[in-house]
């Protein structure tokens, strides 16, 4: 993960912990951050292709409303299998990057709120800190509003 974060001239600490923290809620708390500033991989499908979600801790995606604003199609949430093969990663611990090829990336604009944000780093058990502005750096994401 740090190969594909410095590809981006960033230069994070990977953070292991002894457990996997699987929900935003857990991750928080290992961190001593609000859940809000967690930011979670969520992935779906749309169009027949699949879509990464990053949304804040403290958010549920609202699939129908952001599937109107993409007017796309409906936005599903992908099976574990689809998300491994779309991330390489396993659920709970996808990251935002390193990926076998790019996926269309939506950002949660409530992360922006936060002066640092946390992100999985590729398993359950890792993660990294990096700002909102290089969260939309490395995804190459587009900022919407996704859920409340």
């Amino acid at each position: 993960m740090q190969a594909a974060l410095r590809e981006f001239g960033i230069e994070r600490e990977i953070l292991v912990f002894d457990e996997p923290h699987t929900t935003a809620k857990s991750a928080a708390a290992a961190l001593g951050i609000e859940v809000g500033a967690i930011a979670n991989s969520l992935v779906f499908q749309m169009a027949g292709a699949p879509l990464l979600i990053m949304t804040s801790g403290g958010h549920r995606v609202d699939t129908d409303a952001l599937a109107a604003q993409l007017s796309e199609g409906p936005i599903t949430r992908a099976n574990p299998k689809q998300v491994r093969e779309a991330t390489g990663q396993v659920i709970g611990g996808v990251a935002p990057l390193g990926h076998p090829v790019p996926i269309r990336t939506i950002v949660d604009v409530a992360l922006r709120d936060y002066e640092e944000i946390a992100a999985a780093a590729g398993a359950a058990e890792t993660m990294f800190m990096l700002t909102y502005a290089e969260l939309l750096t490395v995804t190459g994401g587009e900022e919407r509003e996704v859920g409340a």
